[in-house]
């Protein structure tokens, strides 16, 4: 399906749990930074949700995966406001009874941060590996292995990989402060990290459960970014967590 956000066109995939249930909760899943909906720990994570009764809408985010705009000038931005029309879009469906928002990395910060605005609207949220450093990186002028002057910011930024990034990416995020959202939201807060994740240090989101008035945080030992080698733990704690709540 197709949701547009003033008139960027957005790629979603709605998946229902097993029996077409006439109420059920939904689960949007959101990627992270240079991923899509398809990847295997988000494809994974959604299926055991759909497992336990869970309707679930995968979106591809601005300039990612089969969604229109360009890569180079996504910014936490655009995400934010394709977060907040994905859930008015979510809300208008009539089998949803509660919300809850899932997210990866760069995903996972879109996803605390949305609910902080929309904090009345999302029953719980579960970040992944969230890239809660980014803002403050940007503010530093140390971010995604590179330096920068924070103060004045290239147009272009092109990484080690190749890949290219507008300097708008960097002015905006300076902007944000994660501290303000995570104060906004009561929900329960599942937030899932590896101690040896290569692109987002553990205490970073480790830090951000303990601001949070409801938060559970686990742990997967000797883990990638995307949970290459311990993915199973990583469904297992989602299992547990969302039939405690």
């Amino acid at each position: 399906m197709d949701i547009y956000d003033d008139k960027i066109r957005l790629h979603a995939d709605l998946e229902m749990p097993a029996g077409n249930p006439d109420k059920c909760p939904l689960v949007i899943v959101i990627h992270g930074f240079t991923g899509h909906s398809e990847e295997r720990h988000i494809l994974a994570a959604a299926r055991t949700m759909n497992e336990l009764g869970y309707a679930t809408l995968r979106v591809d985010m601005y300039g990612h995966g089969k969604s229109e705009g360009e890569f180079k000038n996504h910014t936490l931005l655009k995400w934010i406001s394709n977060a907040l029309t994905v859930i008015d879009y979510a809300k208008t469906l009539p089998f949803v009874t509660d919300l809850y928002l899932c997210g990866h990395s760069q995903g996972g910060l879109t996803v605390m941060l949305a609910a902080g605005l929309k904090h009345e609207d999302i029953h719980a949220i579960i970040p992944l590996a969230p890239a809660v450093m980014i803002p403050e990186a940007a503010r530093t002028g140390e971010l995604f292995g590179q330096t920068f002057d924070p103060n004045h910011i290239p147009e272009e930024y092109i990484s080690p990989e190749g890949w290219v990034l507008s300097g708008n990416y960097f002015r905006t995020a300076q902007l944000i402060h994660v501290e303000d959202a995570i104060a906004r939201f009561t929900g329960p807060v599942l937030i899932i990290h590896s101690d040896t994740d290569e692109a987002v240090p553990w205490q970073c989101a480790a830090e951000a459960a303990k601001l949070y008035q409801n938060a559970e945080y686990v742990n997967i030992p000797n883990d990638t970014h995307c949970y290459d080698n311990h993915l199973d733990q990583v469904l297992d704690a989602i299992r547990k967590w969302l039939s405690k709540i």
